[in-house]
């Protein structure tokens, strides 16, 4: 019987090493927001301090173009931007530790950093620190070519000194308009697009070629200060209105960080409606603003709208509504809109548009009303309303629509309207009744918050202004 053959040892010993594969690390990037940090500055001692004001841009990564909105290529990046408040100039001091290309190359900071700085941009730090002393009067050289609007000027409103620096007697605003076909308006906004750009939401430059841009500039002098300086500023653009006026729209509006929330938007804004007053212009529009931007422009219009002679018989008559008994009661709730000879008067008057007067009139209604006794019928004469708005009595009704479409010429007048036969409100809603009654409610909810908001800011408004000694 033949044994299993049993395998040979092998005298040698196993010299064969394993082969190993190495991996280069993969460069993830470094988000834009994590590794810059923007200070502004008004003198050269403030250069390098921590201590100066650090601006939080809105969507800083954006300007970057990776996708992402990444740095790639380097390790341990610190930038650190100052921009000058003076004379609207950028320095930028890069620190990284080291560059490599981890796959996605390395990015080219100073490319990217003069897609938002531009020709602000300056390469030598001595260079910029010498901007504060030779472009002192920057602001001062070129609002000396502008028109002076109404300093001031400002029918219903009040400083609010206690939230100033320094005392506003002792202050000295001026609003001047710059129109962008001349050189004093062109080469000061090729300055703050820096801080349009960063600072405002969605903004992109504005057309310096295009004599329809203007640009209005708040700036102050104070005593004893040589030259003045820059607040904030708006760029506004004028329509052609068929046949023979325009109408003028709030394309960019910006109080510099330092100057916010101590009045200055607000007096900038009531300037520029009494422009639109005084020029008879059609209306007066804002081009998709903010939510705070709104809260004030609306607070500033129900002011504007209080005791106006042409809607106190529409006003009087929506309160009486309230007066008469239960609303809950009623087969068919009146509504609180203005008649459309109050929508015209406030239009040709104050240049307040139809959407922004009805916005504001339900807060007058609110500030008229006994809230003790009246409240529960004005929240269902708001959701009667909105009810309208976006649901619409039917939701199978045949009705028209309107969509916009793109075009070269002004957009406001191009257009297409068709005949719907789903949702004719144009207005995307969930399919069940149940679901939709909850979203009323929610929005339902979220405007009445707002109304009491506005009401609130409006009436401390007046007690201040009524206390304030004269």
């Amino acid at each position: 019987m033949g044994q299993k053959q049993q395998p040979s040892a092998d005298p040698r010993p196993d010299t064969k090493k394993k082969r190993r594969v190495a991996f280069s690390q993969i460069d993830t990037g470094i988000p834009a927001k994590d590794c810059i940090k923007i200070y502004l500055v008004s003198t050269k001692e403030e250069v390098g301090s921590t201590d100066s004001l650090c601006i939080d841009p809105v969507d800083l990564n954006s300007f970057f173009e990776d996708e992402d909105g990444k740095i790639y290529g380097y390790q341990g990046l610190k930038i650190t931007v100052w921009f000058s408040i003076v004379s609207f100039h950028a320095y930028a001091g890069i620190v990284f530790e080291s560059t490599s290309d981890g796959g996605k190359g390395i990015t080219d900071l100073k490319s990217a950093l003069q897609n938002i700085f531009a020709e602000t941009l300056v390469d030598n730090k001595d260079d910029f620190l010498q901007t504060f002393s030779k472009d002192a009067n920057f602001i001062g050289s070129l609002v000396a070519d502008g028109e002076v609007l109404h300093p001031k000027a400002s029918s219903n409103w009040q400083f609010n000194e206690a939230k100033f620096h320094f005392q506003a007697a002792n202050s000295d605003l001026e609003v001047i308009r710059l129109p962008m076909d001349k050189m004093a308006g062109r080469n000061l906004y090729s300055r703050l697009v820096p801080l349009a750009l960063l600072l405002i939401d969605g903004s992109s430059p504005i057309d310096v070629t295009d004599p329809r841009w203007e640009l209005y500039v708040l700036s102050q002098k104070n005593n004893g200060q040589t030259h003045p300086r820059l607040l904030g500023f708006a760029a506004l653009y004028r329509f052609y209105h068929y046949p023979d006026s325009s109408r003028l729209r709030l394309s960019q509006i910006l109080i510099l960080p330092p100057y916010q929330s101590k009045g200055f938007g607000r007096f900038l804004l009531e300037v520029l409606n009494n422009v639109a007053i005084s020029e008879n212009v059609y209306d007066f529009t804002i081009e998709e603003p903010i939510s705070k931007l709104q809260q004030l422009r609306t607070c500033i219009d129900v002011k504007r709208l209080q005791g106006f002679s042409p809607i106190e018989e529409a006003f009087s008559s929506a309160v009486a509504q309230f007066k008469l008994g239960k609303l809950s009661k009623k087969i068919s709730i009146p509504p609180l809109l203005p008649s459309p000879e109050a929508i015209e008067a406030v239009r040709k008057s104050l240049k307040i548009t139809k959407e922004q007067f009805s916005h504001c009139w339900e807060i007058l209604i609110y500030l008229g009303i006994e809230h003790d006794k009246h409240m529960e019928d004005f929240i269902l004469a708001v959701s009667s309303r909105m009810r309208d708005d976006l649901i619409g009595e039917t939701t199978d009704a045949e009705g028209k629509q309107v969509v916009d479409v793109p075009t070269d010429y002004d957009q406001e007048m191009s257009f297409v309207m068709f005949r719907s036969t789903n949702n004719a409100t144009g207005v995307e809603m969930d399919e069940s009744r149940a679901n939709q009654e909850e979203q009323l409610k929610k929005l339902v909810d979220d405007r009445v918050k707002e109304i009491k908001l506005i009401a609130q800011k409006v009436s401390s408004d007046q007690i201040r202004s009524i206390s304030k000694p004269s």
